[in-house]
């Protein structure tokens, strides 16, 4: 039999099971006393200079339209072989404008999946998109391991 403890991943453990890219909730900091906005969204992911992508559709009436750009906190979670792992990326959202886009940045957004037919419920192109970069100031990284039991 064994124990399960909770531990650090790696850099290399983190990345690998961040990939390119997937889902997760990414949380905005309110404005004032009210909990967190908080939504699923795809990202893609950069390991070279950690950083993450979204393409982000805040149309002008929208909670998230108010907050951005704001402090953010954005959570990836899964199973690998049998065991729980989470991420947590803390920082700020900075919008990515054509000029801006660096190679590193194009990378980042080609390997971000948004499921226009699962999320709209209107045409994808009546939807303003736009993209936004998080650099994490911190990164929380945890992982499921198994002990032996003496």
């Amino acid at each position: 039999m064994s124990n399960t403890t909770a531990n650090e991943l790696a850099e290399t453990e983190r990345d690998a099971r961040l990939g390119t890219g997937g889902t997760g909730v990414l949380s905005f900091c309110p404005l004032d006393n009210n909990p967190p906005h908080s939504v699923p969204v795809s990202y893609g992911y950069e390991t070279t200079d950690p950083a993450f992508y979204f393409g982000l559709s805040a149309a002008p009436e929208s909670a998230k339209a108010r907050l951005l750009p704001c402090a953010v906190t954005f959570v990836v979670h899964g199973r690998t072989d049998g065991n729980w792992w989470s991420v947590v990326a803390k920082g700020e959202l900075t919008e990515t404008t054509q000029s801006e886009i660096s190679t590193e940045t194009l990378r980042g957004i080609q390997h971000t999946h948004i499921d226009f037919d699962d999320i709209l419920s209107r045409p994808s192109k009546a939807v303003p998109f736009t993209f936004y970069r998080l650099v994490p100031a911190e990164f929380t990284t945890r992982t499921e391991r198994s002990t032996p039991r003496e």
